[in-house]
């Protein structure tokens, strides 16, 4: 075996296959894309007990080797074409022991592919509970392949798992390469064979998927696939009726497997515990009620458990800059540090536990089975939006981020109702925007309780996701009243079983989310907080000198004055800076909203990423202030007032703020996610343009109307 042995995890969707992956690779592991295609591919290493390493790849879910969606697709080349980079030495198959026939319906495919195949056996514990009972040293005869059952979650089975694959060498192939499950040639014919031989294809199998592509297979050439087009043609090659014979003869074999190896009780037995949770939460009243509740008890408790970290952490940056204020001589340096370095990292650091704990809640509704069930709740009224159950998952991850939302749309069929997903995700509130409704709530919502339990912040805060995902389907109906199509989708799911959440897979999903904010993000919000800072400290050498040269007069005028000519000046200088005068120059168009020209800044540097609103204001609120003082963000902003006197964050204009970014489209890594995943720059900017002007239309609605 090769010092890098090249293995797949393959198998049906909601397997286990993660799970074992996360296992297997531990903290070794990267996400990237596959060659040629945006479809998210997580690899790892593993060491084998030989103490040799092998790569790792988590190929997505598929139920057969002939896919319909982009992520099957990329799947099944993987598995199907072995000029692919990452065709595998050892295909390891994950079978749901409790779903064992449709299984091995998959694994057979891949061992038809002539490649050496390990089947982990999941769910072993789930398949108990329902009475079936699978002797895996039978099911290993059968089908010619080791069977190592395995328990991911905790750990079981994974040894004995590693030894199986350290000794699965090249030679395994031997054994593999008799394998022909469904009788390929009795199929098709000998013709079969010619296909093989002119496409180089490594089995008969193979050659069946190049014929099926009808010879358009990566790797191919002209005369290849026009002499693959002439056999098919010669032969009357029926795509669909070769695949149906193949269905039907792969089902009549496993079922005899099945009987051989498969023990079940009565088919009358008590309903299981799962059946009587579902009962309740996917009923039709109390399943949307159970739904809210959820809802309710997340946003309160991101509230209720993040509010001490945050305040230690916002009065310990505002303690830290006062005392760096005072210890550091005055001048550019000491400015540059106190108000530009440490107000960036003060804007991105109060937000991590809001972050973690907005992060850890999703991981484990989806590790106990409940994310599924309202993918299944929610179908009908995805489809009263013109969409269905498969877009709930992207809408949901857009709770997350928008990002890996839009690109999760691939795995609907339906291309216009994929385009409606991708189009409508960036409504939903993602966690770029948790750190500015936090903030712009704590300021213009009071803090206090309704019914003497629920925190009113808290309240508002769910009010404005669910504000969002009611625009978002909103904004479907209205694209699917607009854009024609003649396909028809269905919605069918699988629903997983419910179990106990890992705590320590939350855990580490927190601690990764928390620092992928603070790595990403944090850059970007660190990055601009600079350059404000110098934006804001310097301008044109003409507005600036005159000034300087004002208060100098008036110091010597008034020197008992000092102090407050100081904050005067800085005041001014602030509104002549290069920051000030882009300020003042949208503020016209802002005006209206309810904004001044230091929230016009704010909403320029905002369009890089949402999140760069509360650096921002970190920096802004800094420059031109005294920093011994150890005020915090949150005080300067609640101080903050207009010309005349009047507060600048008043509830009109924190409402007005709150619905400029709960619409506005406001992140350029999405726009160029949607221009790939669409292929063109027209969707993108219809994206861009109706998201802005709902933004400024319900900004100025809400502003008019609450002042």
């Amino acid at each position: 075996m090769n010092a890098l042995y090249k293995i797949a995890l393959a198998g049906n969707p909601n397997s286990g296959k993660t799970s074992l992956f996360n296992v297997l690779t531990g903290l070794h592991q990267k996400v990237g894309n596959f060659p040629g295609v945006t479809v998210d591919r997580k690899t790892g290493t593993m060491q084998l007990p030989d103490q040799r390493m092998a790569l790792v790849t988590d190929l997505p879910g598929t139920y057969s080797l002939y896919p319909r969606a982009a992520d099957e697709r990329v799947a099944c080349e993987v598995l199907v074409n072995p000029r692919h980079p990452d065709h595998p030495d050892l295909v390891v198959v994950i079978a749901d022991a409790a779903s064992l026939e449709r299984n091995l319906l998959f694994c057979s495919q891949v061992m038809d592919m002539q490649l050496p195949v390990i089947i982990a056996l999941t769910m072993t514990d789930i398949a108990r509970q329902k009475g079936i009972i699978i002797d895996t040293k039978a099911l290993e005869k059968q089908m010619g392949v080791p069977v190592v059952a395995v328990n991911p979650r905790r750990n079981k089975g994974i040894a004995a798992l590693k030894k199986v694959i350290a000794g699965m060498d090249r030679r395994a192939a031997d054994t593999a390469a008799g394998a022909d499950f469904a009788g390929i040639r009795a199929l098709t014919g000998d013709w079969i064979a010619e296909v093989r031989r002119i496409s180089g294809a490594g089995s008969d199998y193979g050659a069946l998927h190049i014929a099926c592509s009808h010879g358009d297979f990566p790797g191919l050439n002209g005369e290849q696939r026009t002499a693959i087009a002439a056999l098919l043609k010669t032969h009357r090659f029926h795509k669909a009726a070769v695949q149906a014979r193949e269905i039907t003869e792969r089902y009549r074999k496993i079922g005899g497997i099945v009987r051989a190896c498969v023990t079940a009780d009565s088919p009358q037995r008590r309903m299981q515990l799962n059946d009587r949770i579902d009962r309740v939460l996917l009923h039709p009243v109390w399943g949307y009620l159970v739904l809210l509740l959820v809802l309710l008890l997340m946003f309160q408790a991101i509230f209720w458990l993040a509010q001490y970290p945050m305040d230690w952490i916002d009065r310990g940056f505002g303690l830290l800059g006062a005392w760096l204020g005072g210890a550091l001589p005055d001048g550019v340096l000491s400015d540059l540090l106190v108000n530009g370095l440490l107000a960036g990292i003060g804007g991105i650091v109060i937000f991590i536990p809001q972050i973690m704990i907005l992060f850890g809640l999703i991981t484990l509704l989806e590790d106990t089975g409940y994310m599924a069930r309202i993918s299944f709740l929610t179908d009908r009224l995805m489809r009263s939006a013109g969409l269905n159950g498969r877009s709930v998952m992207p809408l949901i991850s857009g709770l997350a981020c928008a990002i890996p939302a839009v690109m999760a749309a691939r795995t609907i069929q339906n291309r216009r109702e994929r385009l409606i997903t991708i189009m409508v995700t960036p409504l939903m509130s993602c966690a770029a925007r948790l750190p500015v409704y936090t903030i712009l709530i704590a300021l213009v919502i009071p803090q206090r309780t309704v019914l003497g339990i629920f925190s009113l912040q808290g309240l508002v805060l769910m009010g404005m996701y669910l504000l969002g995902a009611v625009m978002a389907l909103a904004a479907a109906k209205v694209m699917h009243l607009v854009v024609k199509a003649r396909e028809h989708s269905f919605f069918i799911m699988e629903l997983p079983v419910y179990r106990m959440p890992r705590w320590k897979n939350a855990a580490t999903t927190m601690v990764e989310k928390a620092r992928i904010f603070v790595t990403d993000a944090g850059k970007v919000i660190l990055v601009i907080s600079l350059l404000l800072w110098a934006l804001a400290s310097f301008g044109p050498p003409g507005s600036m000198q005159p000034v300087r040269e004002k208060y100098a007069q008036l110091r010597l005028q008034y020197p008992e004055k000092a102090a407050q000519l100081d904050r005067q000046q800085q005041s001014e200088a602030l509104e002549h800076s290069f920051a000030g005068m882009l300020g003042h120059a949208i503020e016209p168009a802002i005006r209206p909203l309810g904004y001044d020209w230091k929230i016009g800044i704010a909403l320029v540097t905002s369009f890089a990423a949402r999140e760069v609103f509360v650096g921002t204001m970190a920096t802004l609120y800094s420059v031109g202030d005294d920093e011994s003082q150890g005020v915090t963000v949150r005080e300067k902003m609640r101080a903050a007032v207009r010309a005349d006197g009047t507060p600048v964050y008043t509830l009109a204009t924190g409402l007005s703020l709150l619905l400029f970014y709960a619409f506005a489209m406001q992140c350029m890594s999405t726009l160029a996610i949607v221009r790939r995943e669409t292929g063109s720059w027209k969707y993108p900017l219809i994206q861009f343009s109706y998201m802005f002007l709902l933004a400024y239309g319900s900004a100025l609605l809400a502003y008019w109307l609450c002042s």
